[in-house]
């Protein structure tokens, strides 16, 4: 189970949140959430601009919508996505950056530029590696 994943209400503090280990190793957390494997995604398709829930699962991509629903709840606890709900018929919903979410989704989008660059390396690395294993 991911750490994001064991939300549970804390009986020592009524009306608030806690995470399991949170206390503990926050930054490691907020880590975990952002490089996560939706997490990623949805502040990289984000750095563009904001979208409503149905594009950014189309643009993503193999997303369930609970998968969705919960990157995005746990992005916007961390103060990294913002949920604009438009009181209007049928209800819109549009989700963007904050300013420290543009912040991340720049450092996330860095490592996926290297990755792409440097991928014909890491397979170069993963055939060597195979062929010493046999």
């Amino acid at each position: 189970m991911a750490v994001s994943d064991a939300v549970v209400a804390s009986p020592a503090a009524v009306g608030k949140w806690s995470v399991e280990g949170e206390a503990m190793c926050p930054h490691r957390l907020v880590l975990e959430h952002v490089t996560s494997r939706w997490g990623v995604l949805v502040l990289i398709q984000l750095l563009d601009r904001p979208h409503r829930f149905s594009e950014l699962r189309r643009a993503i991509g193999r997303v369930s919508e609970k998968m969705l629903t919960q990157t995005l709840q746990t992005l916007e606890r961390d103060g990294l996505v913002h949920r604009d709900a438009k009181p209007v018929i049928p209800p819109r919903v549009d989700y963007s950056l904050t300013d420290l979410g543009r912040e991340a989704a720049e450092q996330v989008r860095a490592l996926a530029d290297w990755t792409a660059r440097r991928m014909d390396a890491v397979l170069e690395a993963r055939e060597m590696y195979d062929a010493a294993r046999g």
